[in-house]
């Protein structure tokens, strides 16, 4: 490739468009705007808390492998930050510490034992014994303090910041997770800034020649490991969706009977619709006609105008075969994310891809070494954030990861032409 291309794509690499990188971006913020993002992430996570202890007696909930205790939850996500911050003597090293470095006693004896996720397997999370609600909240309110601390003194420096910027998004994800959960569970979340928007009708989609993207981050901030090793890839012309698929046009394939005809399906989509019985979307049904969602625990009716959410990659996958679409390479993905200006609206739902969750060339774990490494088993990559999605996660080059049959997660899609 011609040296000018490869500088053009750098450039563009580093670009913005919706939801990309700005002054106000975590992923570059100084320590005072980290301070106060710290403290609002905190705030959102202490109103969860207050929703599921008014709907759940003595915060139990079943034992699912898409859920967590929420007291484990809670002490893990102040544990993590102790762990990698307060507890950490190489925090000043960002991504270069090292992982094992021995670490000072977190402020609860015994902390490691309960929260650590890497160590402590997820079915004994409902037989440990965790501190109640209020010594959890208090462990919270201490290690916070603790960061607060060690940030006023920090270095201005990337690799100072480093994890604080990783705390930061830690909690941002888990109280994701915790909206999700809620859904999951009927439990009603009425902040205005959770609920599903409403999309105009499919705006024209758009065009893209073929061409080289320069894929992946390269800074400056903050990256998450399995987004660095930015790499020039050859994309095919693309005609991409400009807005994620809504209910009105996702639900005709479901109507014209697309759950009952293997043919559409993938063997791994076949295998997980005969496997669950799936006849419908998650959390939908249809009564005389018409189609009702299970949301803050009752049934209403579907508003069609929403993104189709709650989809598993198998059903994303059936209705772009029904519909003679396909889903996009989260290249191209990217590409219209960064390039495509506001004519390319994402952050509605997480949008599954075709491409698989694998390394960058050059790949090496950042000192969290279970944040991408164990997951490159060929799952699919999501792009974009949802609307349960805290905004400042949002960033066209953010590479999220489940399992195809997942549908708790708010995931849709969007399609391109064959």
């Amino acid at each position: 490739m011609h040296p000018a291309s490869l500088a053009s794509l750098a450039h563009a690499a580093i670009g913005g468009g919706p939801g990309g990188p700005d002054d106000h971006d975590w992923r570059t913020a100084d320590a005072s705007t980290l301070a106060a993002a710290l403290q609002a992430s905190r705030q959102d996570t202490l109103a969860h808390v207050a929703r599921l202890r008014a709907a759940l007696p003595g915060l139990q909930v079943p034992q699912r492998p898409t859920l967590n205790p929420p007291l484990w939850e809670l002490g893990h996500i102040g544990w993590f930050q102790e762990f990698w911050l307060a507890r950490n003597p190489q925090r000043a090293d960002g991504a270069s510490a090292d992982p094992l470095a021995p670490r000072a006693a977190p402020l609860r004896p015994g902390a490691d034992a309960l929260y650590d996720s890497s160590a402590v397997p997820h079915a004994s999370r409902w037989t440990l014994p965790l501190p109640d609600a209020d010594a959890t909240l208090a462990d919270l309110a201490a290690q916070l303090q603790q960061t607060l601390r060690l940030l006023a003194s920090a270095g201005a420096d990337d690799a100072a910041l480093y994890f604080f910027r990783l705390a930061l998004a830690h909690e941002d994800m888990h109280h994701e997770a915790g909206l999700y959960m809620a859904q999951a569970l009927g439990i009603a979340v009425d902040d205005a800034r959770w609920q599903a928007p409403r999309l105009a009708g499919p705006p024209a989609p758009l065009s893209f020649v073929a061409g080289a993207w320069l894929l992946g981050s390269r800074g400056p901030g903050f990256a998450f490991d399995n987004e660095q090793g930015a790499h020039a890839v050859d994309l095919p012309a693309t005609c991409i969706d400009a807005q994620a698929v809504r209910w009105a046009e996702f639900l005709p394939f479901a109507e014209a009977g697309g759950y009952a005809d293997a043919r559409l399906w993938t063997a791994a989509g076949n295998a997980w619709r005969l496997a669950t019985g799936a006849t419908t979307p998650l959390h939908l049904r249809r009564i005389d006609g018409a189609w009702q969602q299970w949301r803050h625990g009752r049934w209403q009716a579907l508003d069609l105008a929403e993104p189709a959410c709650h989809l598993t990659a198998h059903e994303a996958a059936a209705w772009c075969r029904w519909a003679g679409r396909r889903l996009p390479a989260e290249a191209e993905w990217e590409r219209a994310a960064v390039t495509g200006g506001p004519a390319f609206r994402w952050g509605d739902a997480w949008e599954w891809t075709a491409s698989t969750f694998a390394p960058f060339p050059g790949f090496t774990a950042h000192p969290y070494r279970d944040y991408s490494q164990p997951w490159f088993d060929g799952r699919p990559v999501l792009r974009g954030g949802s609307f349960l999605t805290q905004p400042r996660m949002k960033h066209p080059r953010y590479r999220n990861f489940f399992p195809s049959h997942r549908n708790d997660v708010p995931a849709g899609f969007r399609s391109c032409a064959l």
